[in-house]
């Protein structure tokens, strides 16, 4: 009756974020105030409940829920939703609010209707340490922040368009500059990228300490740096002054594809990343 229950409780938690997001989208289009308060008021309501279902996990399993993809994801779309309230209350970027809580909504869908059970992954169960924990968490924060280096790199994209073609309105207002724009690329790469070395670098330690063998040449290790190579590379190319505009926003977009297939293919082919 609880699981029931619990899996009642996370589709409207789903629902609330969908007319959420439909209450955003209102009031992008017509600017209606009350459009925007609705909205920010449920997406308080999903965070809440998202808060209150990770603190209660947490006091069940005397542990912080990451160590399964279906945690990660869970924990991925808190992040969103804290992040797209802090824009929208401190920096009024409504229209970057509303593509963060796009792709908050969409991993909130997958942890909550895939149709696979969800369960303890073997890594969980047989080496819990708080190494571990705290990679974890610093790979899961890393991605968070390059994928609000994403939301600003699309944003880019589109204002630039709009500009060219001169179809500025009064739905516009509210986005950010493009110089702002690019430097939220800018200031979420660098974090992403630092915290991802992090990541990298602890990972690379608990592995070493806790697994009996374990090879370099695994599929997610490979995967990991060769992201963290490619968004310095984006980085340093920026701060190099060779790319700029346009080409610095569509670097970010085809980096964070990278960034989707590493974190979804690169579990399920590695040798010792058990995440189901």
């Amino acid at each position: 009756m609880a699981d029931i229950t619990m899996a009642r409780l996370h589709e409207a938690m789903v629902v609330l974020y969908a007319v959420s997001l439909v209450f955003y989208f209102i009031d992008y289009l017509y600017k209606e105030k009350k459009a925007s308060r609705i909205a920010m008021v449920l997406l308080g309501v999903v965070w809440i409940m998202q808060t209150v279902f990770l603190v209660f996990y947490i006091i069940e399993t005397q542990r912080f829920p990451i160590l399964t993809l279906f945690e990660g994801i869970y924990f991925y779309a808190w992040l969103l939703v804290t992040l797209s309230i802090v824009l929208r209350i401190f920096y009024k970027f409504d229209f970057a609010v509303f593509f963060i809580n796009i792709i908050g909504f969409i991993f909130m869908t997958i942890h909550t209707f895939a149709p696979v059970q969800i369960e303890r992954s073997p890594i969980g169960e047989a080496l819990v340490s708080e190494l571990l924990l705290i990679h974890i968490t610093f790979a899961i924060l890393s991605y968070a922040a390059l994928s609000l280096s994403f939301v600003f790199s699309a944003l880019h994209m589109i204002l630039y368009r709009l500009l060219k073609k001169k179809k500025w309105t009064k739905q516009l207002s509210n986005m950010p500059s493009l110089g702002q724009t690019e430097q939220g690329m800018t200031i979420s790469i660098l974090v992403g990228i630092s915290l991802l070395f992090v990541s990298l670098i602890l990972g690379l330690q608990w592995a070493y300490i806790s697994l009996a063998e374990f090879s370099l040449l695994d599929l997610k290790i490979v995967g990991s740096f060769v992201l963290l190579v490619v968004y310095s590379w984006v980085l340093f190319r920026h701060r190099g002054g060779s790319l700029n505009g346009m080409n610095y926003a569509r670097a970010h977009i085809y980096a964070f594809l990278l960034l989707l297939v590493n974190f979804f293919l690169g579990s399920r082919l590695s040798d010792f990343h058990f995440w189901y």
